[in-house]
């Protein structure tokens, strides 16, 4: 992979980072930015300039959070961040969401996200799509990963289905060479999982039948989350290499 990429992240609430990635783009000598939305002063969340420039980031990753994408009247800044998505994206540069990353995406891009059937939260088996073209990004047959959402995105127009378990169908695809779009999380750490049950236990927003216990949650071992955290390498390699 290229080395000393301007790799710029969208963070949406406070406590979900950067997740594993960090250290795997610090050694390839990237110089990584943030825009912390949630963390906007007023008068610059609808403003472009409160963003970086399209030209200055090689690598966007945008992150998850507890919003919905459609919730604009209490998050005004979502307006400007997808005003600023259809840009980058019209430019043809290399992206990755994460969960509501993923939906905003696809949602910046005029695919609908909508409130999935049943939440999804726990470590879940999601399956490689049949029929991939070669082509495109290859994930493994089945990975057992954390899942932690309510909604839903469709495919964006020219996008392809890259995985699906019985729970959400979508949960991950691809335009082009260069976007991919999880709704799933790869980036999980065991730091960061513990901050989301903190704060879940603190709401108690998900419930339902593939909603695992907080009690099990918290004794996820360090290796559950190895395989998540190779992928999104992996797919980091992929974009940037388009």
């Amino acid at each position: 992979m290229k080395s000393h990429l301007r790799v710029h992240y969208f963070q949406h609430i406070a406590g979900e980072g950067f997740g594993s990635c960090h250290g795997f783009l610090k050694s390839h000598k990237a110089k990584i930015t943030a825009t912390e939305f949630f963390a906007l002063p007023v008068d610059l969340s609808l403003e472009l300039e409160a963003l970086p420039h399209v030209d200055e980031v090689d690598l966007l990753i945008i992150m998850g959070g507890t919003m919905s994408v459609n919730d604009e009247a209490n998050y005004p800044w979502l307006k400007l961040e997808k005003r600023w998505l259809r840009r980058y994206l019209a430019a043809g540069k290399p992206a990755i969401g994460l969960c509501l990353g993923g939906q905003l995406i696809a949602n910046a891009l005029g695919a609908t996200v909508s409130r999935n059937q049943h939440q999804e939260l726990g470590w879940m088996d999601v399956g490689r799509v049949s029929h991939v073209p070669e082509n495109y990004f290859q994930i493994p047959d089945k990975l057992n990963i954390m899942q932690w959402h309510s909604e839903t995105f469709e495919i964006p127009r020219g996008g392809v289905r890259l995985a699906e378990n019985k729970v959400c169908q979508n949960q991950m695809y691809q335009i082009g060479r260069n976007v991919l779009g999880f709704q799933f999380h790869p980036e999980m750490t065991p730091h960061a999982l513990q901050l989301l049950i903190e704060n879940e236990e603190d709401s108690a927003v998900f419930n339902g039948k593939y909603v695992q216990p907080m009690s099990e949650l918290k004794k996820s071992i360090k290796s559950k989350f190895e395989q998540g955290n190779q992928l999104l390498n992996r797919a980091i390699e992929y974009v940037v290499n388009a």
